[in-house]
């Protein structure tokens, strides 16, 4: 099986302007391919995972990928996917979550000499002239072309500003630098990316007679997949500060069914016919298929030995529900306390189980709530310093959301 054919098996490519010279650059090791990441925050998250993972397998194959980071088009913001305006970052927050990319991009790419590129294109659009830019990147754009882009329709509605109506136009213009610094003749990006990555691919055939071409990744970085990489408490960060190694393999245990499958074969490594063994699994072996998704994941963003205490811990809480060391803890503070106890709906909102009394006064009606796996019935439930001594207590709510808690 080539490497096109695999990523193809595995569910990976969505649309592509021309297979095959897509094909034969991938293939042979000739693709020099971008995709681009809007600093936004101080760390990756689940949504930039399976782009990273593509970069990977890509590279394995003899491609040289570009993570570009977006330092100039973050001043902006994407409208793609997007039903209202992103706010405004200044330029040394965007410069410190550009740090903070680098870092984490080395896990999962091979930077150096001839191999993986990390650029900011911070360096071409935060001194740009205006007036030339438009004269000479502007008028190879349409503007009735470029309202009819699924991208800029979500937003019309609600009214797009200028601001993002720019975004196509510079985004296409990364490609076009890149191309010419670099020779990358491929981009990557998301269905919603779609009509941005066609205005790059177009730009540089137009301006300079060359040939580009653009594919789309699915899934997790589509419509669809933005449902993904998010909890209760907001996204899966792969920062192990944000996101513990416990609680990124616990949102891999508990993807839905229907979802395990195809996040083996997109995300891992393992061999696709490995993975085919599993489709008919059910019951117990698709809980194992889980675990094997999980630990997979989890060593790839964290290690083998975190993985492996994440692993442990998940399994000694499904067994008898004790406290285990490397569960993510919450620590109480003597604050915490009112007239020494704290009843369970403080604990709920302490613990970041619940976002308020109110949703944590529901989760306890509903029966959902247990602290070492007995259920908790009476909203009036309080406990003194005395109850959380030695390993503490683990609180659940609902089947996939725990937390150690301890008395600090």
């Amino acid at each position: 099986m080539t490497v096109f054919e695999e990523l193809k098996a595995r569910g990976l490519l969505a649309q592509l302007t021309d297979e095959e010279e897509i094909k034969e650059l991938i293939n042979n090791g000739k693709a020099v391919f971008y995709i681009g990441f809007d600093p936004t925050a101080d760390s990756l998250h689940v949504g930039h995972f399976m782009a990273l993972c593509l970069m990977k397998r890509l590279q394995m194959a003899g491609n040289r990928p570009i993570a570009l980071l977006g330092g100039g088009t973050a001043m902006i913001g994407d409208p793609s996917g997007r039903t209202d305006m992103r706010n405004m970052m200044t330029t040394e927050m965007i410069d410190h979550n550009c740090e903070c990319f680098k870092k984490q991009m080395s896990r999962f790419i091979e930077f150096g000499e001839g191999k993986a590129m990390m650029v900011n294109n911070a360096d071409w659009l935060r001194d740009l002239n205006y007036i030339e830019f438009i004269r000479d990147i502007g008028a190879h754009f349409s503007v009735n072309r470029m309202l009819t882009a699924e991208c800029y329709k979500q937003r019309m509605e609600k009214g797009l500003s200028f601001l993002e109506f720019n975004y196509m136009i510079m985004q296409s213009y990364d490609f076009l630098c890149l191309y010419e610094k670099y020779g990358c003749n491929m981009q990557f990006g998301g269905d919603d990316q779609w009509s941005n990555m066609l205005g790059g691919t177009e730009l540089i055939r137009r301006k300079l007679g060359k040939d580009a071409y653009a594919m789309t990744i699915t899934l997790l970085l589509n419509s669809e997949g933005k449902k993904m990489g998010k909890t209760q408490k907001g996204a899966v960060w792969l920062d192990p500060e944000k996101t513990s190694p416990y609680e990124f393999y616990q949102y891999w245990r508990n993807v839905d069914d229907g979802d395990v499958l195809k996040c083996l074969r997109m995300l891992t490594f393992l061999p696709l016919e490995q993975i085919e063994e599993m489709d008919h699994w059910e019951g117990s072996q698709l809980n194992r298929a889980k675990e094997i998704l999980a630990f997979e994941l989890t060593q790839m963003v964290h290690g083998a030995e975190e993985a492996q205490k994440a692993q442990e811990s998940a399994k000694a809480l499904f067994a008898g529900g004790m406290a285990d060391a490397n569960m993510p803890t919450c620590e109480l503070t003597a604050e915490d306390f009112q007239n020494g106890t704290i009843d369970i709906l403080g604990v709920l909102v302490k613990a970041g189980l619940t976002a308020s009394r109110s949703e944590a006064r529901r989760a306890v009606e509903q029966g959902g709530v247990t602290v070492d796996n007995e259920k908790i019935t009476d909203l009036k439930t309080a406990y003194a310093p005395e109850a959380f001594a030695g390993d503490g207590i683990v609180v659940r709510r609902g089947k996939k959301n725990y937390k150690k808690i301890v008395v600090k």
